[in-house]
């Protein structure tokens, strides 16, 4: 397939890309500083700001799906979604964040008291994106968010999936690697199983 990753330079999109060059597929980075960029080899860089609708639009035209791995703050689901449909894409896949996910039934891991300040910056934006995502009917659209604990580590590919709930290991711990993310990512792509639908990945 063709893909377009918007946000390839960053820990999550380098590690998406790598996976989708290992299988076959040819990747395009949309990125505002093509000279700046530091994209896995491989990679075709494509100049066109993600939060500019017009720029976007003829950077994603010809691909078969894209993949947003941009902050929440800087991409917005409305103006993305707008730039699939004029571009004619018919796929998006979110790499999310695990705060909308549910730590017990009707409450979610960002209204914990012990959810930190900081993240909330990124973190209430992701579950509105993913709130804009749920009201969509056109985009065949997937959302995936990581474990708690999001970080770069090892490609063991032994990992488990579910859907609005946090995944914990036996020793009650939140967490996924992000090369083993980037397998649920492609698998996704390439197999889907969770069309207009959020799922999660976690040890």
């Amino acid at each position: 397939m063709k893909i377009a990753i918007i946000g390839v330079t960053g820990r999550a999109g380098s590690r998406i890309a790598a996976e989708a060059l290992s299988r076959g597929h040819q990747v395009t980075g949309i990125v505002r500083h093509p000279e700046q960029a530091g994209a896995p080899v491989g990679v075709s860089l494509v100049k066109a700001d993600a939060a500019d609708p017009a720029q976007l639009v003829e950077a994603l035209r010809g691909h078969d799906a894209v993949i947003s791995a941009a902050r929440f703050q800087t991409v917005k689901a409305a103006p993305l979604l707008a730039a699939l449909k004029a571009a004619e894409v018919p796929r998006l896949l979110v790499v999310g964040g695990a705060a909308s996910l549910e730590v017990e039934p009707g409450a979610i891991l960002l209204d914990s008291p012990s959810f930190p300040a900081e993240y909330r910056v990124e973190a209430e934006p992701g579950k509105q994106f993913l709130d804009d995502l749920r009201g969509e009917t056109d985009i065949d659209w997937t959302f995936l968010s990581p474990s708690a604990l999001f970080a770069p580590g090892e490609r063991t590919a032994q990992f488990r999936l579910g859907k609005d709930q946090l995944l914990c290991d036996t020793q009650g711990k939140s967490h996924i690697s992000m090369e083993d993310y980037a397998i649920a990512m492609i698998d996704e792509l390439e197999h889907p199983q969770h069309s207009r639908q959020r799922f999660t990945v976690g040890y």
